[in-house]
């Protein structure tokens, strides 16, 4: 557990990326406690997504990049114990807030464990697998941060003002998710896993993707505007203008050379201007928010 190779194999830094669902479910908690706060944080993004990182590349095995990692190390049975040990804390964390929060963050790990593990292998089923990570990475996690920072229950899964900006996040994740598999089709074929991308080819994910960052758009755009928040939609815009641009860049790029550009850089370059943007984003409509609910 100890080498170094397990812990890259963790990807901590890599929890950035999902950084911008934490910030938007905090925008809509009413009970903001900062004890709370920082321990649903360093549960899931220190502990719960490295635990599924490792875990997941395990089973894996990749030998070319993968997500966080160009290089990565081959992986030992320590990583597996590593991936465990985090697993185990993340709950323990999650005991601090309540038992139903608790719950929540062992089914996000039981879900995630299946996508790699070879005994279910979601990661196989093309359809399935991009279903799965777009609702438990966006819908479910959101929920369960609202939850978490609220001290709530499952009861939250219920509440239409916390399941509506969570299916938001899952449109979007919905859009980006195959971008990330786009590099690694060798990888996959040679592995029989059928990821999306895979299926439905370089070209044919970027224009997949590009229909439902458009529904993304609308879906957000509808729930601004319906709680009267115009400037929000607009900054959402703004926010969006670099990955837009960057996207169209790299698919005009894709058209001249599919095997030059379909690569690790490219792809990690997409998730730092999203994630970077969406965070920026959200933390401002976070404050703004907070603002407007402090006046009602």
């Amino acid at each position: 557990m100890l080498k170094l190779s397990s812990w890259k194999h963790l990807r901590i830094p890599f929890s950035f990326y999902l950084l911008p669902v934490f910030i938007f479910a905090l925008a809509f908690t009413p009970n903001h406690n900062p004890e709370r706060l920082l321990i649903v944080f360093v549960a899931l993004h220190l502990f719960l997504y490295p635990s599924s990182n490792g875990y997941n590349s395990y089973f894996d095995k990749d030998e070319k990049s993968i997500g966080g990692l160009k290089n990565p190390p081959k992986v030992t049975k320590g990583l597996y114990y590593l991936s465990l040990l985090f697993f185990v804390v993340a709950l323990f964390l999650g005991s601090l807030i309540n038992w139903a929060f608790v719950s929540m963050l062992l089914v996000y790990s039981l879900v995630s464990m299946a996508y790699s593990h070879p005994s279910i292998r979601l990661k196989k089923y093309a359809y399935l697998s991009w279903i799965t990570a777009g609702i438990f990475q966006g819908f479910f996690t959101f929920v369960m941060c609202y939850a978490g920072l609220s001290d709530f229950g499952w009861e939250v899964f219920s509440k239409p003002h916390v399941v509506i900006p969570g299916l938001l996040t899952s449109i979007m994740l919905l859009g980006s998710y195959p971008l990330t598999q786009v590099y690694q089709h060798e990888e996959d074929s040679k592995r029989g896993d059928q990821t999306l991308s895979l299926k439905l080819g370089i070209k044919g994910t970027f224009l997949f993707s590009s229909v439902w960052f458009l529904v993304a758009g609308i879906a957000f755009g509808t729930f601004f505007f319906s709680r009267n928040q115009d400037w929000a939609f607009y900054g959402f815009l703004l926010a969006m203008l670099p990955v837009i641009l960057y996207f169209l860049v790299w698919f005009r790029f894709i058209q001249k050379d599919q095997k030059e550009y379909a690569n690790y850089t490219w792809a990690m370059w997409m998730n730092r201007i999203s994630a970077l943007a969406l965070n920026v984003f959200f933390a401002w409509y976070f404050l703004e928010n907070t603002q407007i609910l402090q006046v009602f």
